[in-house]
């Protein structure tokens, strides 16, 4: 396989990243996609800094070494905070894509000038998270929520025998974190913002968008981050010669460290993939 037709690694602590995948298969359809859900560790926002550099590095080694991936997207916001920068060093060869909360677009959408942020307790307490905090315009203000558990309750609703449990603890959990952020709305002092910090969120916007109000913007990180990688592979050359002169598509296989009962229903539910693009991933 050349460089150009070799396939674009995907990588987060589970099902969330199929969001981004999602944006990914719409903007560049030729391209073939190898999919790393690293569930048998997730939550990553709960976990140690320490613990998700040394998982991101065995993930992204992992697709390098047995995949031969022309392009890395770390497609959780804790997994890029804790390690982007080490990976970019380690691999300087490597087209690389991270994902962070979109605080920057929701600056330039908001217009009460209140913003909240929904994201794991990993992306919050970062370093990273802090300092894009600390650059953007101080007229906007932003209410910042750690939602412990969110994360873990989306993953467990795409288990068959945890599913109604899952999706009672997510609907209890929206409704806490919505109403611990304080007022929605259009009106000044509401939050007429909401940046979803956390792939995962994406699969519950429906639901948030019915607490918040049909007023308030969500904000996700999916679309920019497709745009992203395909500007990076067309600088670099990188982009699949045929996309210019085939219509079919690429092809995607996903893998799980965990439950692979989990990731079918989740690609099917979500991304309208086959049980038989899925596999188990052993030894990472």
């Amino acid at each position: 396989m050349s460089s150009n037709t070799a396939p674009i690694g995907v990588i987060d602590s589970g099902i969330g990243g199929l969001s981004v995948l999602q944006s990914l298969l719409t903007a560049l359809p030729h391209e073939h996609f190898v999919y790393l859900a690293d569930n048998g560790h997730a939550p990553y926002g709960e976990k140690t800094d320490l613990f998700v550099r040394q998982r991101t590095h065995a993930i992204a080694q992992h697709l390098i070494d047995r995949h031969h991936i022309k392009a890395l997207v770390v497609a959780c916001n804790t997994a890029t905070a804790a390690a982007i920068h080490e990976l970019r060093a380690r691999h300087p060869q490597l087209v690389l894509v991270g994902v962070e909360p979109a605080l920057k677009p929701a600056t330039q959408r908001t217009r009460t000038r209140r913003v909240g942020v929904m994201a794991t307790k990993g992306t919050v307490a970062s370093d990273k998270f802090q300092r894009l905090l600390a650059s953007l315009d101080p007229a906007t203000h932003f209410e910042v929520k750690a939602c412990n558990g969110l994360a873990l309750a989306i993953e467990q609703s795409t288990l068959p025998a945890q599913a109604d449990a899952a999706q009672a603890e997510i609907s209890r959990l929206l409704k806490q974190y919505v109403s611990e952020l304080g007022a929605f709305g259009t009106h000044s002092g509401e939050i007429d913002t909401l940046v979803l910090g956390c792939t995962h969120y994406v699969f519950a916007q429906d639901q948030l968008q019915q607490l918040v109000g049909p007023e308030v913007q969500l904000i996700s990180t999916g679309d920019p981050v497709a745009r992203q990688t395909q500007r990076l592979l067309e600088t670099t050359g990188l982009l699949n010669p045929h996309a210019a002169v085939a219509r079919a598509h690429g092809r995607v296989n996903l893998y799980t460290t965990g439950d692979l009962a989990g990731l079918k229903a989740a690609a099917h539910r979500w991304l309208q993939l086959p049980a038989s693009d899925c596999h188990l991933a052993t030894n990472i």
